[in-house]
């Protein structure tokens, strides 16, 4: 609240300005502002309010955020400039500028390439002097028509390719700045959707890959995802976090969502007759993941109805974008909320947010998924419904070009029914394939030089950005996993499916304390030369597996990457108790030293 909307009527507890004296002051005060802001000194407003002990009353969609920001000034603490900016004027009443931007060709600076992230545009200098836009599919959901549509765009104002992503999204980059609001129009007449895919915001919903279609499943999460899309597109309020936010639903397919990954994770659950609730499939609910921090979520022991889940999810967003941080950018994710209060009372804060009551039922009572597939992603699968298939596509850590993308929507259509699914193993299903057409799938994907077949190495093969398109990376991944897969096909006879997890610094998109095998961007000492390299983690995994990677060895040049981890997989294959026990177990059965020296040897 400004000194000039105060004394225009805006009062503070205490005596009211006559007309006389409101007059005089508020043009004074106007000017004040702007220099104050620019100072970031505290308005007249704000020091009556703090003198006498109120807080500003605030309205409209953006009140929880306002009141949050006020209360943690009131409480003698500094905002930091990207909250500043997000008070001054919402992100998302910034077109006039973006298409200002564009013509004139020119990229935002500042705390304007914050801002601009709201609309899904992230410039990306100096790894690429343009815009990378990261889109949003709810549940890796992805409709032919959908496909065809982003190959067009990509092509039309990026560089022709779109990366997959770990939240079963994509990405579109090498946007000049003259395309920004083109593009962004192109994308809302196509029916895609960018709106809060980056910055404070929650990022894409991810459910279940095979949702609907997958045997074993307890659950369809479709539903659940397209719901909990919707009801963020929909309510402002879910835009005033204080830090990005992740949120998943498993329904127990064969492809995990890795749910114990996000800050809410929903985990299908079958509860049988006899127990102390009725008979059904339930959601068990876990807070907490971000990995990037050593981090899963923790089973809060809470039973939801699937109708029940996404108004939770509300709730323990509404607490976050209450109690987050919104002074220090490095403790504004839910985890320090939950390190600060506890999970018991951050438990009973969310009930007592939600306005209703949670089943509770000790896990050990709850007959959980059925086991993962790991490679339930690769190759040919069979569906619930009879005589159909999906069959999982291969695409080089992550990577597709727009011809590609058209190629893919054909297929879809040709021989499926258009249903296209992204997974968080960067790669992608096409469904409802008949059993008398997959001869002639496989062909059309050899000839658009993709695969549907996986070494062991390949199958889990995950890179982020890195170097070449992310300012943040310290080297260079997609280029360096390919040609580490490439070697180790070439060296080692794995037999059983390595997942391999290149990220190109610590905020670990691509998850490397999860892979069994886990890089993280470095610079290396060549010479007289600073070149990529990585450090090495292994042990790392996800759901019954659930570990966080023991780092190994430190500063591998990324020329070295091959022949460290094919030491460290021939030791493996030489010393395992027999050919099931899996390459995780084994790391189990050994110390971080005896692994050192495994890669040595």
């Amino acid at each position: 609240m400004s000194d000039a909307q105060l004394l225009n009527g805006n009062s503070v507890s205490g005596e009211e300005f006559s007309v006389e004296q409101k007059e005089y002051l508020s043009g004074f005060t106007a000017g004040a502002d702007t220099a104050r802001a620019l100072l970031n000194l505290p308005t007249f407003a704000e020091t009556l309010l703090a003198q006498s002990g109120a807080v500003a009353k605030y309205e409209g969609p953006d009140k929880l955020q306002l009141e949050a920001q006020a209360a943690q000034e009131k409480a003698g603490k500094k905002l930091v400039p990207e909250e500043v900016a997000k008070r001054e004027q919402h992100p998302f009443d910034r077109w006039d500028q973006i298409v200002s931007h564009a013509q004139n060709a020119q990229f935002p600076k500042g705390t304007d390439a914050f801002m601009w992230k709201y609309h899904g545009l992230f410039y990306v200098a100096p790894a690429q002097d343009s815009f990378m836009c990261r889109l949003r599919f709810y549940g890796g959901l992805i409709s032919s028509d959908q496909m065809r549509a982003t190959a067009r765009i990509a092509q039309k104002f990026g560089g022709g390719y779109t990366d997959t992503t770990t939240r079963a999204n994509l990405q579109i980059r090498e946007i000049k700045a003259e395309y920004a609001a083109d593009f962004l129009e192109s994308l809302q007449e196509s029916g895609i959707v960018a709106r809060g895919s980056g910055a404070d915001n929650i990022r894409n919903v991810t459910g279940s890959a095979t949702a609907g279609i997958d045997p074993n499943e307890l659950y369809d999460t479709r539903d659940l995802s397209r719901q909990m899309h919707h009801t963020i597109l929909n309510h402002r309020e879910m835009y005033g976090l204080p830090r990005k936010f992740n949120i998943a639903f498993d329904g127990g397919g064969a492809i995990s969502s890795l749910e114990d990954t996000n800050d809410i994770g929903f985990s299908a659950v079958l509860v049988g007759e006899g127990k102390a609730v009725p008979a059904g499939v339930y959601f068990r609910v876990a807070f907490g993941g971000i990995t990037g921090h050593k981090d899963f979520a923790i089973d809060e022991g809470l039973l939801l109805r699937p109708d029940q889940c996404v108004s939770f999810a509300v709730a323990v967003v509404r607490l976050f974008i209450k109690h987050g941080n919104r002074t220090d950018r490095k403790k504004a994710r839910l985890k320090y909320v939950l390190d600060d209060w506890g999970h018991e009372k951050f438990v009973a804060e969310t009930l007592k947010e939600w306005g209703q009551e949670a089943l509770s039922l000790p896990l050990s009572q709850c007959e959980m998924r059925p086991p993962i597939g790991r490679d339930a992603h690769i190759g040919w699968h069979s569906q619930k419904q009879a005589g159909l298939n999906y069959l999982g596509v291969v695409l080089p850590v992550g990577r597709i070009s727009s011809t590609q993308m058209r190629g893919l929507a054909y297929i879809a259509d040709e021989f499926g029914s258009g249903d296209i699914r992204l997974t968080v193993w960067q790669n992608l299903l096409i469904c409802d394939i008949p059993d008398d057409k997959k001869v002639l799938v496989e062909a059309e994907i050899l000839r658009l030089g993709l695969e549907y077949r996986a070494s062991g190495v390949r199958s889990g093969l995950i890179a982020c950005t890195g170097s070449a398109g992310c300012k943040y990376a310290n080297a260079e991944t997609k280029k360096n996993a390919l040609r580490l897969a490439d070697e180790l096909e070439a060296s080692v006879p794995i037999d059983q499916n390595i997942n391999i997890h290149l990220t190109g610094c610590p905020n670990s998109c691509a998850q490397h304390y999860i892979g069994d095998i886990g890089f993280l961007g470095t610079k290396v000492e060549q010479g007289d030369d600073m070149v990529d390299g990585f450090h090495l983690f292994v042990g790392g995994g996800y759901g019954d597996q659930q570990n966080i990677g023991r780092e190994v060895v430190r500063s591998i040049a990324a020329e070295d990457l091959s022949s460290v981890t094919g030491q460290l997989l021939k030791s493996y294959l030489a010393t395992r108790t027999d050919v099931l026990e899996s390459f995780h177990d084994w790391t189990k059965r050994h110390s971080t030293e005896q692994l050192n020296a495994f890669c040595a040897s």
